[in-house]
């Protein structure tokens, strides 16, 4: 496995861990009203929001390289 492939499940795998993450705080806030789980819930979605974008912008940077 090359590193851009190594990278791309590297990335991946952190965008669905901070989704899982985000909906289990959510699911958390709802049960208990507290404030701090929302926020959790929020900064997840804001890291979502950035492993995505940093995921885009890595592709288009190493469009040249081969991911064998």
């Amino acid at each position: 496995m090359s590193l851009k492939a190594f990278h791309v499940v590297f990335v991946s795998l952190a965008l669905l861990l901070a989704g899982y993450l985000g909906w289990w705080a959510l699911g958390e806030w709802r049960g208990t009203g507290d404030g701090g789980w929302l926020a959790l819930a929020a900064g997840c979605v804001l890291a979502m929001v950035a492993l995505a974008a940093y995921g885009v912008w890595f592709l288009n940077k190493t469009k040249g390289v081969s991911f064998l």
